[in-house]
């Protein structure tokens, strides 16, 4: 299900300065979060209070919901 431009895609595609959506809300009320980090922590910064967080990839897997928008390509940052 995709509402206000979400695009659902499968969460193991994951770049850097994605915005993405999490199935529960941080305690500040907020559900978007930007995607700072790569590796087997997944680092995401929440957009409502600034707050940042490390997830290991398989809990990150399972609890986002939805990409809102997506960070550049790793062959659109190499051609410039």
């Amino acid at each position: 299900m995709c509402y206000n431009g979400a695009i659902m895609i499968d969460p193991t595609d994951i770049r850097l300065d994605d915005i993405i959506r999490m199935r529960k809300k941080h305690p500040c009320g907020g559900y978007e979060w930007q995607v700072l980090r790569l590796g087997s922590d997944i680092g995401i910064k929440c957009l409502t209070c600034e707050r940042k967080v490390y997830l290991p990839r398989s809990r990150f897997a399972r609890q986002v919901k939805q990409f809102v928008s997506r960070g550049l390509d790793e062959q659109e940052v190499v051609k410039g």
